[in-house]
């Protein structure tokens, strides 16, 4: 049976059962019902609601601006577009460091108002308590390490993570700390391959990786940037498998061609 035609629901438990049989496992990002629809009748297995809605959608510099009220918005209506994805919606900054009581009320809100499978948050043993209060409500989570772009300001530059000794080993610890809390999934951003390899070799949970190598158990990528909608970022990690910005600008200067011209509407196309 194909992949576009198997539509069990994706559950966390069955993105385990893809681990260990060594099936991979593909993600990417969705912000919008039409989107999310496309994506998941393609037979996509996660869909992330990610935090990059912060560039992507709105234009800003950084993930930090976004809310939560937008996140839940954004959550809202991927999830009424997907039908057989896992839909993981990203705690945005500010709703869970340092707070574990305000990341459960924020995860919660989450789940009750975009009706999503799973929440992300970043980081490791600083937002560990944190993640055992959202999974003491039987909220799924998903970790995420190494590149953590909610805390660029902290390291200064979106450079690679974790190549030195004594990060790699933190990074690592974090994995196992975040798998024990009861994590089912840890995304590994921007790290040496090896080490990719590793953290999915030493954890039982699937580990995604963007930009952290083949050796993990599956990848993601933000759609707007492997779509070739957006053409400022051009990451090492990125591939992009299509190029609908120029196809975009082809249709929109055609339009307004016709338009000028007087050949649109012509007369099959007016009441």
């Amino acid at each position: 049976m194909s992949v576009q035609n198997d539509i069990k629901k994706i559950t966390t438990h069955r993105l385990s059962e893809m681990k260990l049989r060594g099936e991979k496992i593909a993600m990417l990002t969705a912000y919008d019902y039409s989107m999310a629809c496309l994506v998941d009748e393609a037979g996509i297995d996660i869909v992330l609601v990610g935090d990059s809605a912060s560039n992507v959608m709105a234009g800003n510099e950084t993930t930090l601006p976004i809310t939560l009220n937008q996140m839940i918005y954004h959550g809202a209506s991927v999830v009424r577009g997907v039908k057989r994805a896992l839909v993981v919606v990203d705690l945005p900054f500010g709703t869970y460091q340092g707070n574990s009581r305000g990341a459960l009320a924020s995860a919660i809100r989450i789940m009750k108002e975009t009706a999503a499978d799973a929440v992300k948050l970043e980081g490791g043993s600083e937002v560990i308590e944190s993640v055992h209060r959202i999974l003491s409500a039987g909220i799924p989570v998903m970790g995420h390490l190494g590149l953590i772009p909610q805390s660029i300001h902290k390291f200064g530059t979106y450079t690679v993570r974790a190549q030195e000794e004594s990060e790699a080993k933190k990074l690592v610890s974090d994995a196992k700390l975040l798998e024990q809390a009861g994590c089912f999934s840890i995304v590994l951003e921007k790290i040496p391959a090896k080490l990719g390899k590793q953290v999915a070799d030493e954890v039982k949970i699937p580990v995604i990786g963007i930009g952290a190598g083949a050796g993990v158990d599956g990848q993601v990528l933000v759609i707007h940037d492997m779509l070739g909608i957006t053409q400022q970022f051009s990451p090492r990690f990125l591939r992009r498998y299509h190029n609908i910005a120029a196809e975009i600008k082809g249709a929109v200067g055609n339009y307004i061609n016709d338009v000028k011209s007087l050949d649109f509407p012509n007369e099959k196309e007016q009441y």
